[in-house]
């Protein structure tokens, strides 16, 4: 097994057995102008003083990106998911839903989300993230308000349809827009934090669905419509300020000064990662579409994403198998969330500083899949309650482990941007599956969904987890033993550049 190795590590590969004009050519593109003395704002401070003054810029860089992304990830969890609490408060009567009705407006959402998000990343880069936030954000909760007025099951279809589209770039651009800022090591607390949302959403809006309901028949509106209105709204403002507190890259940002854009992106260059002015070109879309690790992280996540839109979008029903009804049962799923959101950030914490996300998804799946096993195992309800909370401890941590882990391996601002949209779009068509194994008719043990995310988990994300695991390492040993140097031969300074992760100093996080 290979020796844990710090992200920028490249002297390996440069001081074997290449010739002298190789190893300069590597130096040459590796230490771009960015890394130049001129270029360093802190040339003459001490290394106590620059990792002082590195610590700042980074606090500040958070502050101003973190808490907004995050919020916005709130609304959009919140915004998807809601129809679960909608149904709680009897849209299926007011709509004449019948059988499997509920089940094809969350199927629709997923096929326009998971079609759109491939080629979301490469639109972002192309218009710049302002612009592209604002407008989804805007769109999204337009929709949302939208759905509040449907009178019919049609209008529900379509409404999700809509969402899903108007939704679709959000998750993906905002983990690809993270990963342009930030350099590897530092990516996992960050996405972790921006994911610990959606287990906030969770919680918040089982409460707040429990408060809105109460609104049935002002307006001559039900309850779940205002959910639906109310949440809308908000969105929409929200998108509007995105306008005002959307930045787009380091090298442009409005609230830093020069030489903090030059810090930031000096940074990313010393940890081999390619500026984010990078123009477009199409190997970049065919490097990502040849790369074997592309398709390894898809089967990955589609281990995460069933389970995840299985809990979010059942839990309230699966609440109300358990006895409980109306507010009650809004209420009871909020701690289970409030136990994921906790331990998405001590994951990411931790799997930053350890470098090894793929033990730390092994790990979370092993209790997630404890949790339905209890679920679907026994008729005793305070079990079944309990195996929610393992539940939502496993599956919450390793959706930004997962895509934190995928965004760490691949190098090059499109490739990075288009592997991301790629994953998470093949992911989410898993939501498909989500949408069609929690039936009625099985309350409240639900053979076939408990049993189906317990087969997602096991064979995708355990899986696959392994399989990148033992593969990653490999590959780095050889990277290390100098093994892959033979393919710095004959290459140009441009073609080394564009090699991107395929450089044979670049050495992957297991």
């Amino acid at each position: 097994m290979a020796e844990p190795v710090t992200e920028n590590t490249h002297q390996p590969a440069v001081s074997r057995e290449s010739s002298p004009d190789e190893n300069d050519k590597l130096k040459e593109v590796l230490h771009t102008d960015l890394l130049r003395d001129e270029h360093d704002p802190d040339l003459n401070k001490t290394p106590e003083e620059r990792a002082a003054i590195d610590k700042k810029l980074m606090h500040k860089v958070d502050r101003w990106l973190i808490p907004w992304m995050c919020l916005l990830y709130l609304l959009s969890f919140l915004d998807r998911t809601n129809i679960g609490n909608a149904r709680v408060a009897g849209i299926e009567e007011d709509l004449g839903m019948e059988g499997h009705d509920y089940n094809n407006t969350l199927t629709i959402f997923f096929i326009s989300y998971a079609l759109a998000e491939p080629i979301t990343n490469v639109i972002l880069k192309r218009v710049t993230p302002r612009i592209f936030f604002t407008a989804i954000i805007v769109s999204w909760g337009i929709v949302m308000t939208l759905m509040g007025l449907v009178t019919s099951y049609g209008g529900l279809l379509a409404a999700r349809f809509a969402l899903g589209l108007a939704e679709a770039g959000l998750y993906p651009g905002a983990n690809y827009y993270l990963s342009c800022w930030y350099r590897r090591s530092e990516l996992g607390i960050r996405t972790a934090t921006f994911f610990a949302m959606a287990a906030i959403a969770g919680s918040f809006g089982g409460l707040l669905a429990a408060a809105i309901s109460l609104m049935d028949g002002i307006g001559g509106r039900s309850g779940w419509a205002w959910i639906f209105i109310l949440e809308g709204l908000v969105t929409v403002i929200v998108g509007v300020c995105s306008w005002w507190m959307v930045f787009d890259w380091p090298d442009t940002a409005r609230f830093l000064c020069p030489e903090d854009r030059m810090r930031v992106q000096r940074r990313l260059a010393a940890d081999n990662q390619t500026h984010t002015s990078e123009q477009y070109d199409k190997r970049y879309i065919v490097a990502a579409a040849t790369d074997w690790k592309t398709y390894a992280y898809a089967v990955v996540w589609m281990g995460n994403l069933c389970p995840l839109y299985s809990f979010s979008l059942f839990l309230p029903t699966i609440i109300e198998g358990l006895g409980y009804s109306g507010t009650r049962a809004q209420l009871m799923t909020v701690p289970p969330y409030i136990v994921a959101a906790t331990l998405t950030i001590v994951v990411g914490y931790l799997a930053d500083r350890t470098k090894q996300r793929g033990l730390f998804n092994m790990g979370c799946v092993t209790l997630a899949a404890i949790g339905f096993i209890m679920l679907i195992s026994t008729p005793n309800h305070n079990v079944q309650y309990a195996g929610t909370f393992l539940a939502a401890a496993g599956i919450y941590p390793t959706i930004p482990n997962s895509l934190s882990w995928a965004a760490n391996n691949f190098e090059g601002v499109y490739k990075r941007g288009v592997v991301i949209g790629t994953i998470v779009g093949w992911g989410n068509l898993n939501g498909v599956v989500s949408s069609n194994i929690y039936l009625k008719s099985e309350s409240p043990r639900f053979y076939t969904g408990h049993a189906v995310v317990l087969s997602w988990q096991i064979c995708f994300l355990m899986g696959g987890s392994v399989f990148l695991y033992i593969m990653l390492g490999r590959e780095n040993k050889k990277r290390l033993a100098g093994e892959r140097d033979y393919l710095m031969e004959g290459k140009s300074a441009e073609d080394v550049k564009f090699m991107g992760d395929q450089r044979p100093d670049f050495i992957y996080m297991r």
